[in-house]
């Protein structure tokens, strides 16, 4: 299976945040179709002793066309949220973006009303440094 040109990187990132990768990757099997989430991970809150569980969706927008990556990235993440309502409701799905990418693209109308419509959660990274710059939820 091709990982993400930055998949590594974003795994790093996450884990020096305190996640645990439980998945590398996340299969789900919903009737006769199988979809796998680029990562699956949690992380225990010590003082709930309940843990926030979340998906990720790694996505380096390396294409050579940015519409066609963003055709990509928007239908895996309405089919893998629709999957995660289904088989796994606790957990959290999240779209990982290189930061320098969703500056470049992030206020194109297009993207912006999809990304809000759509209500997307995205953590942004930077795959020089593997940290992870923000969470947008």
């Amino acid at each position: 299976m091709a990982r993400d040109k930055f998949h590594y990187e974003f795994r790093h990132a996450l884990e020096s945040e305190g996640w645990t990768v439980t998945d590398d990757p996340l299969y789900l099997k919903i009737g006769k179709i199988l979809v796998h989430i680029d990562l699956g991970a949690e992380r225990l809150i010590a003082a709930e002793r309940q843990g926030e569980k979340i998906a990720i969706e790694i996505k380096t927008f390396g294409n050579a066309s940015f519409i066609t990556a963003l055709y990509e990235a928007v239908g895996k993440y309405i089919v893998y949220r629709k999957a995660l309502e289904l088989l796994q409701p606790e957990r959290s799905l999240y779209l990982a973006i290189p930061v320098d990418t969703y500056l470049e693209f992030h206020k194109e109308t297009v993207v912006k009303d999809v990304f809000e419509e759509q209500v997307f959660k995205i953590v942004l990274y930077d795959p020089d440094t593997e940290k992870i710059v923000s969470w947008i939820k």
